[in-house]
């Protein structure tokens, strides 16, 4: 039943119980059957308790052993019961009465032993795990925290230290680090978790060993070294947290594992964990985690099978070249990198090593496996070295002569089949696939910077592009650990097209009397980790100035355009990379400082073009850059660039740093109100009728009384 060979994961059998006994000897084989993930039902919570129950009540029953059938122990919560109301019995009291028992209790797991999953092996009075299994209390990143006892138990198990960093990181511990941790008693030798569970209880009886409730463990005798574990940990968490609510109620749970006795820890739990569930970042986060998971499914992963890729090619070694590169040797995938020539390619080399020799140097990777990884790495000159490669992605100057000369020459190297890829920000992939004779293999696949790093990877389908290439895009990304959003072509297509129009808006903002400085403090304060100023300057200004020189002869001229940034650009001060931008960074610093010579350009500025400065608050500047991003995405729903409103929120979360507990544009859309949001959009359109034209989708939501969410249903 639960061993290795048991059932593979299927969709619910509503007939079959979710929690079966059975008896072997004297031990009572508890079995979790709740297909596919073994999640906590209401229907796994009442067999647990009924067991507990039964065996304490049955003289033949000398121990327990809960056992989850399929690849899991228990993956966590039922998402099916997500928004709810709840149904007895509670989690805390399926957990209370495991531990409880008058009969020693063991979990043996396997696979995912997640949130209430983990709490239901804490409370049992011995763990038996496998090497692969997954541990953890991942609740903060649906804005949540353990509430069914883990806050308690845990640091009592394996100290306070390592309990808070599983439950603010929501991390995974490997079976082999839980039994370093102390999180489980035993390793298994094998993966036969039903034959390794039974051996393990059959050991326990013989040594006539006792229950052994964890509320009792004594991880945190050492009071001094666990006061001072949770203060670091509260320190932490206010700097890497800002603005989420749960982490530091965990902290506080925490704590009161230390100060508390055990079950009025428990009642502080419960109530910090309602006070999580009330918080409305629980909604945005919950949001985003469903959001990741629907954004996978493109159209055309439904309607064709991917084409294998089995070897890569990277055009250009620069920053973003380099980035996908290790993108694609971490996916294990072999690259060849062409470049200009010979000393091109050295550089592109150059990056790539640093990046492995950066993990090398933090303990992260061993020489060994460095190693390993470069000899699957080699360059060219030469761009028939493309002859054998399955997908080749090009990642040269955003110029389209430079990519359609690029282009040209994949077209006349690369096999029939092979799928052909830019990394364009903005230009037109209609436009790339019409320069070669096989635009049916053409597709963008947009990274973002560092591209190893960040987990957004915009796939644009052309107009005559092949389903089965958009479904290998998406293939790949799964295999890159990338986030997927499908878009449409047009101009910087999602993310740069919000992008350009938010930093209009805040180029505005600053003409018209705020400085730079506010318009970025009143968006970290939003939850952002950086403002668009401080962007720009990480960036590079020139990269931003260069494609509003390219977009100039086609500028509708009744648009307004702030010359600010043209102006520092003029002086050579495009940001980090040069010391100064709109911030300076004295002998290369990483933060700036405000510069008073910015100030002067901008009042300069602003006289040239005939503005009185006027007063915003940090809400204004919040009110307007939301309204033109919920504004815009609006339009690009509206005319299919992307599928759905979830697809906006998901470039921006994972592309632009939009604050993943408000859930991406949309959803803080519907949670502040479209009526609201409207209303703003009307207010700003008498200053300018042309940029904040409120989209008519929302107008058409708006009368009609729905919501961005309603079209993701569709």
């Amino acid at each position: 039943m639960a061993d290795k060979h048991a059932r593979p994961d299927s969709s619910p059998d509503t007939s079959a119980p979710a929690v079966t006994r059975t008896m072997h000897g004297k031990i009572l084989l508890v079995g979790i059957d709740n297909p596919p993930v073994n999640a906590l039902g209401v229907e796994v919570r009442r067999g647990l308790l009924a067991a507990i129950e039964a065996a304490d009540a049955d003289a033949n029953v000398a121990a327990v052993l809960i056992v989850g059938a399929g690849r899991n122990f228990i993956a966590g919560a039922d998402i099916r019961e997500f928004g709810k109301p709840p149904l007895p019995p509670a989690l805390p009291d399926v957990c209370n009465r495991i531990e409880a028992c008058k009969k020693p209790v063991v979990a043996a797991i396997h696979g995912a032993a997640l949130g209430g999953g983990l709490e239901i092996a804490l409370a049992a009075h011995y763990r038996l795990a496998v090497a692969s299994a997954k541990l953890g209390l991942p609740e903060v990143q649906l804005g949540l925290m353990p509430g069914a006892g883990g806050t308690q138990r845990a640091p009592r198990l394996i100290g306070a230290a390592a309990a808070l960093d599983l439950m603010l990181s929501g991390r995974h511990a490997s079976g082999t680090e839980a039994a370093k941790l102390g999180l489980v008693d035993r390793l298994a030798q094998s993966d036969d978790i039903l034959a390794e569970g039974l051996a393990y209880t059959q050991e326990l009886l013989a040594s006539h060993a006792s229950v052994r409730p964890t509320r009792a463990a004594n991880a945190l005798a050492d009071r001094d070294a666990s006061r001072a574990a949770i203060d670091a940990a509260r320190k932490d968490t206010e700097r890497k947290s800002r603005g989420l609510f749960s982490p530091l109620k965990i902290v506080e749970a925490a704590e009161a594992a230390l100060d508390l006795p055990f079950d009025q820890g428990l009642a502080l739990e419960r109530k910090l964990f309602l006070q999580c569930l009330d918080s409305p970042q629980r909604a945005g986060l919950i949001h985003a985690f469903f959001a990741e998971r629907e954004v996978a499914k493109a159209p055309e992963t439904r309607s064709a099978s991917p084409r294998e890729i089995a070897r890569v090619g990277v055009v250009g070694g620069g920053t973003m070249g380099a980035g996908i590169a290790v993108a694609v040797l971490d996916s294990g995938l072999p690259v060849t990198m062409i470049e200009r020539d010979d000393e091109a390619l050295a550089r592109g080399r150059a990056h790539v090593e640093r990046v492995y020799d950066g993990l090398v140097a933090k303990g992260r990777m061993s020489a060994d496996a460095k190693a390993a990884v470069l000899a699957r790495f080699d360059g060219s000159t030469s761009y028939d070295a493309l002859a054998s490669a399955d997908l080749v992605i090009e990642a040269v100057f955003e110029d389209m002569a430079v990519k359609k000369a690029v282009f040209a020459e994949l077209d006349r190297v690369c096999k029939p089949g092979a799928v052909l890829a830019t990394n364009t920000s903005y230009l037109d992939i209609d436009e790339i696939a019409a320069s070669t004779s096989r635009a049916s293999d053409v597709i963008g696949l947009h990274f973002f910077s560092p591209a190893n790093i960040m987990k957004l990877l915009e796939i644009v389908v052309p107009a005559k592009v092949s389903a089965d290439v958009v479904a290998t895009a998406f293939e790949l990304a799964k295999k890159l650990r990338k986030v997927p959003v499908r878009a449409g072509v047009c101009d910087g297509f999602i993310g740069n097209r919000i992008l350009a129009v938010y930093r209009t808006a805040a180029d505005y903002l600053m003409e018209d009397g705020a400085s730079p400085y506010q318009i970025d403090s009143a968006i970290r304060q939003f939850g952002y980790p950086m403002g668009p100023y401080q962007v720009v300057d990480l960036a590079g200004g020139d990269i931003g100035w260069a494609a509003r020189k390219r977009r100039a002869p086609t500028r509708n001229p009744k648009a307004r355009y702030v010359e600010i940034a043209d102006r520092l650009c003029e002086r050579g001060w495009f940001g980090q990379k040069t010391q100064r931008g709109f911030y300076l960074y004295p002998e290369g610093a990483r933060t700036g400082t405000p510069d008073p010579e910015v100030e002067a350009i901008i009042d300069a500025e602003r006289k040239r073009a005939g503005i009185t400065p006027r007063t915003f608050t940090d809400e204004d500047i919040v009110r307007r850059l939301m309204a033109i991003i919920i504004n815009e995405g609006a339009n690009i729903v509206r005319e299919g660039i992307a599928l759905r409103p979830l697809d906006v929120d998901m470039t921006l979360l994972y592309g632009y740093g939009f604050p993943r507990y408000r859930g991406g544009p949309m959803k803080y859309a519907d949670t502040v109100g479209l009526a609201a949001i409207l209303a703003d959009l009307r207010a700003f359109e008498k200053e300018d009728a042309l940029f904040w034209k409120p989209s008519p989708l929302l107008v058409e939501l708006v009368e009609r009384g729905a919501d961005f969410a309603s079209l993701n249903q569709q």
